[in-house]
């Protein structure tokens, strides 16, 4: 019997995407559960799984632009007893092909795509990563002595090497080979459109402050082991930033509003957006209720949704609902940045990397790690006062963290 492989519903606002991979041959012989394809929309990224096992037989190619409920493929439970034999005598005509498949499978979204994009199998690169794992720093090492690639452009997952048939979504190099063309993913689509409506519709400004991370810093180093005991998981800047925030949304909820036509909608609610870099461009999962977490609940959930988030696993659900939107550009090494608004918020902050720089203190020049703060807002919405206070007050929350402690 025949089961029909179709597209899974990802949520009302969700009505077609692309079916950008098969992660599977067309005629193989598939288990129940595993992996099939991946489908980009315009607001995530998902696997489809086969419902049963049997021989899979595709309907459209990868690549296609498909809609909710369409039939992609169709899996033949009959067919697996009869073509099992056939797959374990396949590796017989061609000895190598296995091994290179088996180590290609075990490398990361980033090494595939590097892949793809530069033409190196991970199978020929030496790998540095645990039990010899070819990591992204090896592959880009690879590549240093041949023409340069757009790695860290945001671009296109290409169709698996595997696929039946070359997809749309591949990279197309140019004859010279100094140029390289790809299909942009529904996500980086939306992703574009939703800056630039951004910028258009709101009248966004951005104020700056610095702050002094010894406070923060002297704390972690010494707690950071019994906080790793206790919750498994390390204490980082991002959960103080998080508290901060919050406590900064309670004393000016002007930043914790926004505007929809002629009217004023004011959150009572705290969940708040962490901006996450991924393979496929900038996702921001919300962590809810953040007023009502702790410190380790806020760190497990935002290392919870980074990593969904970059494997691909994140839902529709993950993305809704966030009222304020925290960046943090540091982490890449970025000094300063005026971050662009997460619509229909009203404010994000940015944060940047912390360097240690001269500083005048109680007359004396004194050496302080310091880091610049960036809170982009819409002026519509919010006034120059209130954004300054807002700004001052999650600085004077970092320097002198005890303040998150007693609610000051």
């Amino acid at each position: 019997m025949a089961i029909e492989v179709k597209i899974p519903p990802m949520g009302e606002s969700i009505t077609s995407g692309v079916l950008a991979k098969w992660h599977v041959k067309d005629g193989d012989i598939v288990k129940k559960d595993q992996p099939l394809f991946e489908l980009e929309t315009d607001k995530i990224t998902s696997e489809g799984t086969a419902e049963t096992a049997g021989k899979i037989t595709f309907k459209v190619p990868a690549g296609t632009d498909v809609k909710i409920g369409q039939v992609v493929a169709t899996i033949d439970e009959a067919a697996t007893a009869g073509a099992a034999p056939a797959a374990t005598s396949a590796p017989a005509a061609a000895p190598a092909a296995p091994a290179a498949e088996s180590k290609s499978d075990a490398q990361s979204p980033a090494v595939r795509r590097l892949a793809a994009e530069t033409g190196n199998d991970p199978a020929s690169v030496a790998g540095t990563g645990k039990a010899g794992r070819v990591t992204k720093g090896d592959m880009l090492a690879a590549t240093t002595s041949k023409p340069p690639f757009p790695v860290s452009a945001p671009a296109a997952t290409p169709a698996a090497a595997s696929a039946p048939a070359p997809s749309p979504l591949a990279a197309s190099p140019s004859p010279s080979g100094r140029q390289t063309r790809t299909k942009m993913t529904k996500l980086r689509q939306t992703i574009a459109s939703r800056l630039v409506a951004a910028q258009h519709e709101a009248a966004m400004l951005t104020t700056f402050n610095e702050v002094d991370m010894s406070a923060v810093m002297a704390l972690r180093a010494k707690y950071q082991d019994d906080f790793v005991k206790k919750n498994g998981v390390k204490l980082g800047f991002m959960s103080f930033f998080t508290k901060a925030v919050v406590q900064a949304l309670k004393d000016i909820p002007a930043i914790n509003a926004q505007i929809d036509g002629t009217d004023i909608i004011q959150n009572n609610y705290y969940d708040i957006g962490m901006a996450v870099s991924t393979d496929k461009g900038l996702m921001v999962p919300v962590i809810k209720n953040c007023d009502t977490l702790g410190m380790a609940d806020i760190e497990k959930a935002i290392a919870d949704a980074a990593k969904r988030a970059r494997d691909g696993k994140i839902t529709l659900t993950d993305l809704e609902g966030g009222v304020f939107t925290i960046t943090n550009g540091g982490i890449f090494g970025s000094m300063l940045s005026t971050p662009i608004l997460n619509a229909p918020q009203s404010a994000i902050l940015g944060l940047h990397a912390i360097n240690e720089r001269p500083m005048a203190v109680n007359g004396q020049v004194v050496i302080r790690p310091m880091m610049y703060l960036a809170l982009s807002y819409d002026h519509r919405l919010v006034d120059g006062k209130q954004a300054v206070t807002f700004l001052v007050k999650v600085k004077q929350l970092i320097e002198d963290p005890a303040r998150l402690a007693i609610g000051v």
